[in-house]
Formats: C-alpha cells, sequence, structure tokens
C-alpha cells in the first residue's frame, strides 16, 4: 500500500452549477468532523425586520472560486456537466483536479447528518502522480474498515484513514480511471465510526472531458 498525500478540497455546490472551491495542501491538517453535530443552544428569537423590496430574479450562478486555504487558489478550467476541472499552485508546486459531489446519498439508518460529501481526482506533475482517486465520504470512516467502489459491475476495494478513502490496490487506479471514464455512475459505500451504513451514488458526466483537461493543464 503506498501513502497517499491528501489533497483536501473543500467545496460548496448548489445543483446543478459548482458554485465555489477551495484547496487545502497539508496532509490530513483537517481534522474529520463528528458524524452528528449537537443542536444550537437555543436563542431569543431575533426582533423582526421589514422585507426588503422584491428585486429581479438573478441570472444562474456561474463557477467561481474564492480565496483559497493554504494561500492556494484553484483556478476553474472548466465546468463538465457534473464534473469540476481545476488547477491550483499550492505552495509553487502545479495540481490539476477534476471533482465532484454525489448525484445522490443514503444512510442506513436514515437521514444521519454528514459533511459535505465528494471525489476529486488529482494529477501533481512534481510528485509524478496521475489521476489519483480520493474520497471524502463526510464522516469519520470505522477504524479500520475499509469501504467500496463500484463502476458498473465492477468493485474496487478502498482503505480508509479519518473521512478519507483511496483505492487499496495503486496498481488498480488507472482500471477505475478508465472505467469511471466510460461508466454512467460510481457507487461509494462505507461505514462510519457509529456504525452508519452510507452509498454515495456519483453521475459520471462530465468526467473524462474533465480528466482531459486537467491532463492538458499538467503535463
Amino acid at each position: 500500500m503506498r501513502i497517499r498525500q491528501r489533497w483536501l478540497a473543500v467545496l460548496s455546490l448548489t445543483s446543478p452549477t459548482l458554485l465555489a472551491a477551495a484547496f487545502l495542501s497539508a496532509p490530513f491538517a483537517v481534522p474529520a468532523f463528528a458524524q452528528q453535530t449537537p443542536a444550537p443552544a437555543a436563542t431569543a428569537p431575533a426582533k423582526p425586520k421589514p422585507k426588503p423590496a422584491a428585486k429581479p430574479a438573478a441570472p444562474a450562478a456561474k463557477p467561481m472560486v474564492p480565496l483559497a486555504m493554504g494561500g492556494a487558489q484553484p483556478k476553474l478550467l472548466g465546468q463538465y456537466a457534473d464534473w469540476g476541472a481545476y488547477t491550483a499552485a499550492p505552495g509553487g508546486k502545479k495540481v490539476c483536479f477534476a471533482i465532484a459531489k454525489p448525484a445522490s446519498s443514503e444512510t442506513i439508518p436514515p437521514g444521519r447528518p454528514r459533511n459535505p460529501t465528494y471525489m476529486f481526482i488529482s494529477t501533481r506533475p512534481a510528485e509524478k502522480v496521475t489521476d489519483e482517486i480520493s474520497i471524502i465520504i463526510g464522516y469519520p470512516f470505522k477504524p479500520s474498515a475499509d469501504a467500496a467502489a463500484s463502476v458498473g459491475s465492477t468493485a474496487f476495494p478502498l482503505y480508509t484513514q479519518q473521512d478519507g478513502a483511496w483505492i487499496k490496490n495503486a496498481a488498480e487506479e488507472a482500471n477505475m480511471v478508465g472505467a469511471m471514464r466510460g461508466g454512467q455512475t460510481a457507487v461509494v459505500k462505507g461505514v462510519s465510526a457509529k456504525g452508519t451504513q452510507s452509498s454515495d451514488t456519483y453521475s459520471l458526466k462530465g468526467l473524462a472531458q474533465a480528466l482531459d483537461r486537467t491532463g492538458q493543464e499538467c503535463k
């Protein structure tokens, strides 16, 4: 098992448009959050304010990138259906990545709260890394538990650490990327530290184009 560098992307998504993404290069610098967050303490209701006059409907939002964390500001290369292609240069080292959120998610028991969940595929020329698949699951995984990703009828075991997952057999990574390029959906399943089972379905529409774009940018 090879040691992975965790490229943690923080994003805010409003379907169907990717509104924001931020990039943090330090490995495991941000701890996983608890799966369930206690409700905030009750406060006195605020005094009602007069409603502002109605404004004309705004045009559809376009992808935009805010100031990034860790001193690296991602640049949007293009939005391809459900996948965004980005580049950044944390620490002066160029990185390119394609990123998406799940099209649908389920938990057992149902309705369990989670932090944002997403998959990204990164290329880091300085480290000779191409199309590395990383998944942020939105909760701390059960310690020592593996997870799984499936594309069509092909399953790919994942190893986990904190709230991240990577393909267990690095030699199969190119096969998984190839399957995703030609597939319709990818399904990621895992178990949280509290025993909650999750299943996230990612649309693969636009992934091939996003990877072609990141491959051009990070040759």
